[in-house]
């Protein structure tokens, strides 16, 4: 099996993959032809059938994993694949943990460290929150781990929503340093809740898409309702708090046309803002560039970011 991170065009391709989406399409001509995303732990490319009623070309679902014949072409600048046979591969045939994205941290350590912030929160209220979560319920600890901490863009990897929500956590102990008058064990709390509503609004791999229930509501108002049911386990929870610790997951994104509910009037609720925009972002430019290998030429306008970009050396 070739991964797809070293796919180049003019390559001819045999082996299997994890079949991501699939659509039916039809040409501007009135041809049909068939849609892939095609997956592994590398990354995700876009394949083509283009004589899906062909001989040597089997049925096969979207999640399947296929075994393929393809060629490596370039449409527009990007790699593509024209997949010439394919097949439902068998059980026995493949190893799932060679299709899913992982993080490339180790899990358990960075739960573990994500831990030590949590021990550091002294509020009373926070701190059983966080426990009630991040130590007693099994369940969420285990998609916590699991999820990405999206569908693509930034950390849409197995460990995904954990090591971004880590990385959030340590920037805003940078602020917590710098910034005395903020409030640490409401900010850490914060960070490690912010997007916890992710668990639930993406569904688990391989599939990693949107719930109904997080196309609905998304994760910001979810994570904002799983914060309530919480507190109010929790006897004699400040109303008062509840409402802060609510407002940081509800302004989290910043602006009202990036998704918050709520832009940030809390200091705390602003630091959150930095501190999971500067994740994201840089994130997002480095798997762009891990995508561009050793090209540190310009690589082209990038809609994301709204810029041509390019590689420096280091």
């Amino acid at each position: 099996m070739k991964y797809i991170e070293s796919i180049r065009e003019g390559e001819r391709i045999s082996g299997i993959y994890l079949c991501k989406q699939r659509q039916s399409a039809v040409t501007k001509n009135g041809k049909s032809y068939e849609n892939l995303i095609l997956q592994d732990k590398t990354g995700v490319v876009d394949a083509k059938i283009w004589d899906p009623n062909s001989q040597g070309i089997d049925d096969f679902e979207a999640l399947d994993y296929i075994d393929i014949m393809a060629e490596a072409t370039s449409f527009q600048g990007a790699l593509q694949l024209n997949v010439k046979r394919v097949r439902k591969a068998r059980e026995g045939e493949y190893n799932p943990a060679d299709y899913l994205p992982v993080s490339e941290r180790d899990i358990e350590e960075m739960y573990h460290e994500l831990m030590g912030y949590a021990n550091q929160v002294q509020e009373p209220h926070l701190r059983a929150l966080l426990k009630s979560l991040f130590v007693d319920d099994a369940e969420f600890i285990r998609g916590f781990k699991f999820h990405s901490a999206a569908k693509t863009v930034h950390h849409s990897f197995v460990g995904g929503l954990l090591e971004h929500t880590l990385n959030v956590t340590k920037l805003c102990e940078y602020y917590v340093r710098n910034y005395t008058y903020l409030n640490r064990d409401l900010l850490y709390t914060a960070a490690m809740c912010h997007d916890i509503g992710k668990v639930y609004e993406l569904s688990e791999f391989p599939e990693n898409d949107y719930t109904d229930e997080g196309q609905l509501l998304g994760h910001i108002a979810m994570g904002s309702e799983m914060v309530a049911e919480r507190a109010r386990q929790i006897p004699g929870f400040p109303k008062k708090l509840e409402n802060e610790l609510k407002h940081c997951i509800l302004a989290h994104h910043g602006e009202l046309e990036y998704g918050s509910p709520k832009k940030p009037a809390l200091a705390e609720a602003m630091a959150l803002n930095l501190a999971d925009n500067t994740d994201a972002k840089m994130e997002t430019m480095k798997e762009i560039f891990k995508a561009a290998g050793t090209n540190t030429g310009w690589l082209g306008y990038n809609r994301f970011f709204e810029s041509n970009l390019r590689k420096t050396e280091v």
